[in-house]
């Protein structure tokens, strides 16, 4: 199997109410390179939520307020260093300041994580597939750090079309021998892989991952990479 990453280039400003699946479409086609059946369309959080209007004021040199708007938007608080809040938010992922971001956005304004990035993922699916014909997964990604590793790595926030994990278990391994605990996060990995052609600063809030196995297409949700309490060893 191989696969091709295709920047989504030519995407304009996002703002509240912006027709994300036709925008991204139109900018892939242009660009050369439409959208196909079988595709993968991984969305920065970013643009989805600017086109959801989830943008609210917020003086960056306020400390206190940026942390109430953190707050508010945690479902629990994990940890404090100074500034530094990490956080569960009410999707159940663990990130530092619940997930809001002051980059990429206008002076003064904060983007908040949408409300249902599946739902967001499924909207532009659903809109892709009614409106121009193809049947394309898509992933919503952000950028998250990781406990005991440093540097930053985008993740899924939003899956339709595509299983978030990949169940190996019971399954043979190269050598013959049953797989006990191995499930692989597709979702995850595919957003990462994404995000080596979109770059931090670059203005491509899109790509196209292509040539993934027909096997991993398949209904899902990002719950499935949430690990549920009762397993988690660091609670």
């Amino acid at each position: 199997m191989s696969l091709e990453i295709l920047p989504v280039r030519g995407v304009g400003e996002i703002v509240p109410g912006t027709d994300l699946a036709l925008v991204l479409a139109e900018a892939a086609a242009t660009a050369g390179t439409p959208l196909a059946d079988a595709d993968c369309l991984v969305v920065t959080q970013k643009v989805v939520s600017k086109a959801e209007g989830r943008l609210v004021p917020l003086d960056p040199d306020d400390r206190a307020a940026r942390a109430a708007l953190v707050e508010a938007e945690s479902a629990r608080i994990v940890r404090r260093r100074g500034d530094l809040i990490i956080s569960e938010t009410r999707h159940g992922f663990i990130c530092a300041n619940a997930g809001i971001d002051l980059s990429n956005v206008e002076a003064g304004t904060a983007a908040l994580l949408p409300l249902d990035s599946d739902r967001s993922a499924r909207r532009i699916r659903d809109a892709l597939r009614g409106r121009f014909g193809v049947d394309t997964a898509v992933v919503i990604s952000d950028t998250f750090g990781r406990p005991w590793r440093r540097g930053l790595t985008d993740v899924a926030i939003g899956v339709a079309g595509l299983a978030a994990v990949l169940d190996l278990r019971d399954t043979p391994d190269a050598g013959g021998r049953t797989l006990a605990v191995t499930e692989i996060a597709i979702a995850d990995e595919v957003a990462s892989a994404a995000e080596l052609v979109m770059g931090k600063a670059a203005g491509i809030p899109a790509a196209i991952v292509r040539g993934l196995d027909p096997a991993w297409r398949r209904e899902s949700s990002v719950d499935e990479l949430i690990r549920p309490p009762a397993e988690d060893l660091f609670r």
